[in-house]
């Protein structure tokens, strides 16, 4: 086991002809999930007037990260920010541009990928098709030439390890295997060879979503009983709040939050996080402005703060609001409080049914926005009736339109 620290990481890419960058796609893929499309095209547009960038591409920005010693970290983001870059630097498959990796607060500069203790689980299992699942767990015993008795006590004991059924797939090459079993020998690969610290780049990805929640538990098992420094880079958010004793947040090659799920949904750093982080995300408002005393005036209606929340706003500054779809309460339900925060007055565009919460996502089309709202599963929202919901004043987010620092909750 180990601690993992990494110091002010830079990593350039400029490989072949310079590459010419347009900025507008880039924005755009990273602005998915937001649901203010006038405001994802203008942003767009703005990055696409932008001089192309040539030449060098930068992966990750000066990243500072602490991994403890015996704990999982899952790291998410979008595609391209820099996620499977970060593992590769850890495992030193990708040397830094700027900064250092310390293992133990060992600098890992002159040490080579085979000599830091890595087990390392792909998307693609990598397996040696020529050699039968035993054959797998024992190469690298071959390799440095270990003596077969400790070879096969190794593998005896990485069979108990990986539970009930393992045996049976020693003697057979991955062609014959199921996904969800390669995964398996993949994962005893790495244990056979007792690792010091682990690194998972999308695993489950492969797999389908029976196989993925066993294989999830399988992974949760192991990590308990051998509390092995671990790294698990993916794209899915309960993977990496059920793998994971806290969370990183990327984007654009910078670790944007790192905390546990609550933290993460309770209190973001920023707009990017809050929007990020969820399933539905957070609803994502922007073009909010400071009027007449504690009033924004937006796209979403007029937000009336608290005297005391509005010091120091600025009239010529523009803000963001955010709010969680389950902070909605519906007219038909909870009735609606005048002056209680914000007042939603849309069209029912769709609904996404949840039938083992027994709730649904019904989306609002207020003029350009379309915003998601939590409601009992029971209630009835026809497409295209115009309904109203409230969101109370303690669950709404604000945060600074030209850096996304989160204002309020302080």
């Amino acid at each position: 086991m180990v601690t993992i620290r990494l110091e002010d990481i830079t990593v350039r890419f400029s490989r072949g002809a310079p590459p010419v960058v347009r900025t507008g796609g880039l924005v755009r893929h990273s602005l998915t999930r937001y649901r203010d499309r006038a405001f994802v095209d203008r942003m767009v547009a703005r990055a696409d007037a932008l001089p192309a960038r040539r030449g060098t591409i930068t992966a990750l920005d000066r990243v500072n990260l602490i991994i403890e010693n015996g704990t999982t970290l899952s790291v998410i983001g979008p595609s391209g920010c820099g996620k499977s870059t970060l593992l590769r630097v850890i495992a030193g498959l990708e040397p830094p541009d700027e900064g250092r990796v310390l293992y133990d607060d060992r600098d890992m500069a002159s040490v080579t990928p085979g000599e830091r203790g890595i087990g390392m689980v792909f998307q693609s299992y990598a397996l040696y098709p020529h050699l039968e699942g035993e054959g797998n767990l024992a190469f690298t015993f071959r390799i440095r030439k270990r003596p077969p008795a400790e070879m096969m006590e190794r593998i005896r004991e990485t069979s108990e390890i990986m539970g009930l059924g393992f045996d049976d797939l020693l003697p057979r090459r991955p062609r014959t295997l199921s996904g969800g079993q390669q995964q398996r020998v993949a994962i005893a690969r790495c244990i056979v060879r007792n690792p010091a610290l682990f690194l998972f780049d999308e695993p489950l990805s492969n797999l389908d979503a029976e196989l993925r929640a066993r294989t999830r538990v399988e992974i949760k098992r192991l990590l308990q009983r051998f509390a092995i420094t671990s790294v698990y880079v993916t794209h899915d958010q309960m993977e990496a709040v059920a793998l994971g004793d806290r969370l990183a947040v990327m984007n654009e090659g910078r670790i944007v939050q790192v905390g546990t799920y609550r933290e993460l949904m309770h209190r973001p750093a920023n707009a990017f996080v809050a929007g990020f982080v969820g399933h539905p995300p957070m609803n994502i408002v922007h073009g909010y402005r400071a009027c007449a005393g504690p009033v924004l005036k937006g796209p979403a209606g007029p937000l009336a703060l608290p005297p005391s929340s509005s010091t120091g706003l600025g009239s010529n500054q523009e803000y963001i609001i955010g709010f969680r779809p389950s902070a909605a309460r519906w007219q038909a339900t909870h009735g609606l409080t005048a002056g209680a925060g914000l007042v939603l007055r849309g069209t029912v565009r769709t609904r996404e049914p949840d039938l083992a919460r027994r709730e649904q996502t019904v989306y609002l089309e207020l003029g350009d926005l379309l915003l998601g709202m939590l409601a009992p599963g029971e209630v009835s929202f026809p497409i295209g009736q115009t309904v109203e919901a409230s969101i109370p004043l303690s669950d709404i987010y604000l945060f600074e339109a030209s850096s996304g620092r989160r204002l309020l909750p302080a």
